[in-house]
């Protein structure tokens, strides 16, 4: 016997889920161990013959063979059957729920547990992904329990995949008369009355400007409706969570309490709060009853951890950036234009000589100023004077109040006189737009990291050592005053990894950022030296410069290879395309806006309060989750070459597509001719030097290289190296020409045959596609972006040879009929240019050439010198005639293979032809 478990007082979502299980596993059958709600009860009333129902006393267990347990994940919620749990022949116990973070303590053999809003959500996308369909009351059954638990798709938990789920359901014909009888509206006249007394008896606290209200009610009996009149009272009375108890006589001497618990306050978790007492639900709706003679000491009790769960406030000092821009009252119009475009401010701060705030101007202002002609005129006369301001300690509901109430785009953060930061419009919708994301945890599939990942969650992602080290330099931020952040790839990541699987970071990126007075520009440095201290064996790096420090482990017992990047939080500006960034410090807002893609401009913070809170202000967690590559800004690619290849490497390197707009953007830089302009303006551009010839050498070193050059060639954004560098079909030959030749000379030296010159070093396999593009740069200028690239002077000088080497091998490989020959044309020659020559070559000139890195160079004689000495010959120039003529001879085969024979054959020649 199959049975499938309801909890105790079964609800809609767990009715529904249990009979859409029933489609997928078939002959199964419902057992409803606790009694059902009220309203499920009428609803079985009229439909029960339509489910395989049986009851509980009905079932002999020794007949069961597995049990499938759905809307719930402990055994106490399953009443007395919970003793099936361990009968010794059950073969499978399945668990099905989708409230995230309980204490599953069922022996389960299979469990799906995801943040959806109702159970029978999951059950329906298994059915659809069986091609399994519903009848109608089937259906019906199961639209109501989505539709109860989500508040037809109005609660906080409700999802996309519920609202897929429950069209899906209407498409197989889910009965709406039926839902609509079944779904509890409005307030019975018993509801009504409950709900005047619950209005005077109502207790309100205060807390940061959070209202949490909690009343306790007495009736005769159970009354069914609860969680209705629970959500009528919070909109009512405003508040912004509430506890709802009602308690009543059981007629033993005891009492029966219920409790409803409702939130929106982001940061509680009301099923963590009840779980103790019994009770379970949501994070924003849990409920819990249970036999309880004292309901007000336990309602208290409740409102105490409820206060004790709230989250700090977000103050201004978190939302602000700093430090802020500002000019003088005298500065022109059309300067204070120039600097708003130049950091993408839509207001700047005006200042006194004693840097105390007189006034904002907006970007409207110098708008209207420049348009009737006052470019030349001073600011003071076009700002707005005694602007509002706000202090460090304002709360972000306060800041919300502030803007609305008097259409404020942004708001001066004043400590005492001081300017210390600025928090503007969009700075308040990204945190209200963070905090309904966080209301909705939407996971990445296998191994994604849910929105309201905590400290201790992160933990069980990083490998035991990497999780200490991040903890220790949150600790050290947190005593210094400071907040820090892991930002970028290493977010990324995690929250792409397998979650079975713990992950070891080898690139990380800290950005230290924190409140006015205590952070400084060379906070991240000074971090740094402080982890240095705590982990000696790392090698520390200081780039005073760009305000960085980098510490650097190498085949290090416990992290391996790993390269920690820590700096202040810093903005960029390009003074020109395609130059070195001029840095600034700022914010951390405005340090992720400085990134290249959405998928890079994450962060996650490290340090209390909040730690394990996701920063995504420009969407790229959706990026992730729609696996695209998505640029940040339009003009980003002007800015910077390098970003092309970047955004080529992570769209192959992640499997990822370029998002549309961005090939539009990409495709428009190098149709621009900026490049071109920039090395003609400026001498040798800063961006093909280090940093383009580094991500060249990431992609061309990488396993995936064949893939990324191939979108790099659909882009023509070889373009960046010259404007007439294509990938044609041809070159594509060579390049594959030459990256086989280097993997075959390379396995034909591990074999100890081919033998490079003691002066003659390995070409680096990357370095040999790279030079094998730059040879197809027309009349020859190959070598001058190379040195533009500042590649090795070897690569240089063999560009520079190559086109007459090239020329010489052509013209002699046809005339030479033996391997002697061929090896006495081409031994003058470094195998990595005849490597770039290799490429080159028709086909049976290629197949000489190969022969000859294969097989014949670095051959030497049969014999040496110390052979002809034994041999009674002098020393001098008939060595190197012998020698020769010795290895000549080897090499076309005159010689027996055996190496004994071919010594003796060998000084048998030697005597017979040089008289001693």
């Amino acid at each position: 016997m199959d049975l499938i478990l309801c909890h105790t007082t079964a609800d809609f979502d767990c009715l529904g889920a249990a009979v859409g299980l029933t489609l997928l596993r078939p002959g199964a059958r419902i057992v409803l161990p606790g009694g059902a709600h009220p309203a499920v009860r009428d609803f079985l009333a009229l439909h029960r013959d339509e489910f395989p129902l049986i009851e509980r006393r009905s079932v002999s267990p020794e007949r069961i063979r597995s049990l499938a347990v759905v809307d719930a994940q402990e055994a106490n919620r399953l009443g007395v059957a919970a003793e099936w749990l361990t009968l010794p022949q059950l073969q499978e116990i399945a668990v099905y729920d989708h409230h995230l973070g309980g204490d599953r303590d069922i022996p389960s053999t299979q469990v799906t547990v995801e943040a959806v809003g109702a159970t029978t959500t999951l059950i329906v996308e298994a059915l659809q992904r069986a091609c399994l369909r519903p009848n109608v009351m089937e259906a019906t059954a199961m639209a109501l329990g989505i539709h109860v638990d989500t508040g037809s798709l109005t609660y906080e938990q409700a999802t996309v995949r519920d609202a897929q789920a429950l069209a899906w359901l209407m498409a197989q014909g889910a009965n709406l008369g039926v839902i609509r009888d079944s779904v509890e509206r409005g307030l019975s006249p018993e509801l009504q009355d409950l709900l005047a007394i619950a209005l005077d008896d109502l207790t309100v606290d205060d807390a940061d400007g959070r209202r949490l209200g909690w009343v306790l009610l007495r009736t005769d009996g159970y009354c069914t409706g609860l969680s209705s009149l629970t959500a009528q009272l919070m909109e009512i009375v405003e508040v912004d969570a509430l506890l709802l108890g009602v308690h009543y006589p059981l007629g033993d001497g005891e009492e029966r309490l219920t409790v409803i618990g409702r939130s929106r306050i982001d940061g509680t978790d009301l099923a963590a709060l009840f779980r103790p007492y019994g009770g379970g639900g949501h994070a924003f709706a849990a409920t819990l009853t249970r036999r309880e003679n004292q309901a007000r000491e336990l309602l208290v009790e409740l409102q105490r951890q409820l206060l004790a769960q709230l989250p700090p406030p977000l103050r201004a000092r978190e939302l602000m950036s700093s430090p802020v821009r500002t000019i003088r009252p005298d500065t022109k119009i059309a300067d204070a234009e120039r600097t708003l475009l130049r950091y993408g401010h839509s207001g700047l701060s005006v200042v006194n000589e004693h840097d105390r705030l007189v006034g904002v101007i907006s970007r409207r202002d110098l708008d209207i100023a420049l348009h009737h002609g006052f470019g030349h005129a001073p600011v003071r006369g076009y700002m707005t004077q005694n602007p509002r301001t706000i202090g460090p300690d304002a709360s972000l509901e306060r800041i919300e109040e502030l803007m609305v109430t008097y259409d404020i785009g942004r708001l001066p953060v004043l400590d005492g006189d001081r300017l210390v930061g600025i928090v503007t419009r969009t700075d308040v919708l990204r945190q209200l737009h963070r905090q309904q994301q966080q209301r909705h945890p939407q996971g990445l599939g296998p191994g994604g990291l849910p929105l309201d990942r905590t400290r201790q969650q992160l933990q069980q992602r990083l490998v035991p050592d990497l999780w200490q080290f991040l903890a220790t330099a949150a600790t050290l931020a947190e005593d210094r005053g400071w907040h820090l952040y892991l930002v970028g790839g290493g977010v990324r990541d995690l929250l792409l990894a397998d979650s079975d699987q713990p992950l070891a970071l080898a690139d990380i990126d800290l950005v230290v950022d924190g409140y006015h007075a205590a952070l400084t520009d060379a906070a991240g440095v000074e971090l740094a030296q402080a982890l240095r201290d705590r982990y000696p064996a790392a090698r520390l790096e200081v780039h005073g410069q760009f305000q960085t420090a980098a510490l650097l482990w190498h085949q290090d017992p416990q992290f391996d290879y790993l390269w920690v990047d820590i700096a202040t939080a810093r903005t960029e500006f390009y003074p020109y395309p395609a130059a070195n960034p001029e840095v600034e410090a700022c914010s951390i807002q405005q340090d992720l806006y400085r990134r290249d893609f959405t998928v890079n401009a994450l962060a996650l913070r490290l340090t209390e309060p909040r730690a394990g809170e996701l920063l995504d202000f420009f969407g790229g967690l959706l990026d992730l989750q729609s696996r695209r590559v998505r640029v940040l800004h339009p003009n980003s690619f002007i800015e910077d070459p390098t970003r092309i290849f970047r955004a080529v490497r992570f769209a192959v390197k992640l499997g990822f597509d370029l998002e549309g707009q961005t090939v539009g953007y990409i495709r428009y830089a190098i149709d621009s001719g900026v490049y071109e302009r920039t090395q003609g303006e400026n001498g040798v551009a800063p961006a093909l030097q280090t940093r383009l010839r580094a991500e060249l050498n990431t992609i061309l070193a990488a396993p995936y290289w064949q893939a990324a050059l191939g979108l790099l060639g659909d882009l023509q954004a070889l373009r960046c190296l010259h404007p007439q560098l294509r990938l044609t079909p041809a070159l594509q030959k060579q390049v594959r020409i030459a990256d086989r030749g280097w993997r075959w000379f390379a396995e034909a030296q591990a074999s100890d045959r081919p033998r490079l010159r003691p002066t003659e070093a390995p070409l680096e396999h990357w370095l040999l596609l790279l030079e094998t593009l730059l040879a197809a740069v027309p009349e020859s200028q190959g070598a001058a972006i190379a040195r533009r690239l500042q590649l090795p002077h070897e690569s240089i000088t063999r560009l520079e040879r190559l086109e007459s080497v090239t020329a010489a091998v052509r013209e002699c490989l046809p005339g030479c009929d033996r391997p002697s020959q061929v090896h006495a044309a081409l031994q003058a020659h470094e195998a990595a240019l005849l490597l770039l020559v290799l490429a080159r070559l028709a086909p049976e000139q290629r197949r000489t050439l190969w022969c000859y890195l294969t097989r014949w160079m670095g051959r030497t004689p049969p014999l040496d010198g110390n052979d002809l000495r034994e041999l009674g010959y002098r020393p001098g120039r008939l060595y190197r005639d012998i020698l020769a003529d010795l290895l000549a001879r080897r090499l076309d085969g005159e010689f027996p293979p055996q190496p004994e024979a071919e010594r003796q054959a060998a000084i048998a020649y030697v005597t017979a032809t040089y008289p001693r």
